[in-house]
């Protein structure tokens, strides 16, 4: 559970490292706005390196990376509506709908059996 709450955090402030200048430094120059992402970008890293590091032995480093893929997503939707203003197309919400199955083969399929009681 830690993995995901700090995958989560993570990914909150890559999402504005990457797309918030395009709300908040609109009419700043270029530089200024990649020198205040990479600022940003650190304290993203400060918590997907952990999360990584916590999750390996529990996950694959496949399926740390479809759910962190995940949670960008979830996370990003979230910030286009919010912040950005942008409704979810239908064809977003399709495209998301065939991520989260995406996630059902990595993580449902070639499960070992149970065993027998």
């Amino acid at each position: 559970m830690s993995t995901i709450l700090l995958l989560c955090a993570s990914n909150i402030f890559m999402t504005f490292a990457w797309y918030g200048h395009l709300k908040f430094m609109h009419d700043k120059p270029l530089w200024v706005a990649i020198l205040i992402s990479w600022g940003i970008a650190f304290f993203e890293y400060c918590l997907m390196v952990p999360a990584n590091r916590l999750g390996y032995g529990q996950w694959s480093g496949y399926q740390l990376k479809i759910i962190q893929e995940v949670i960008t997503l979830v996370v990003f939707a979230g910030f286009a509506w919010l912040v950005l203003g942008e409704k979810l197309r239908w064809n977003y919400a399709v495209s998301l709908g065939l991520i989260a199955l995406a996630v059902w083969f990595a993580f449902g399929v070639n499960r070992p059996a149970a065993p027998a009681a």
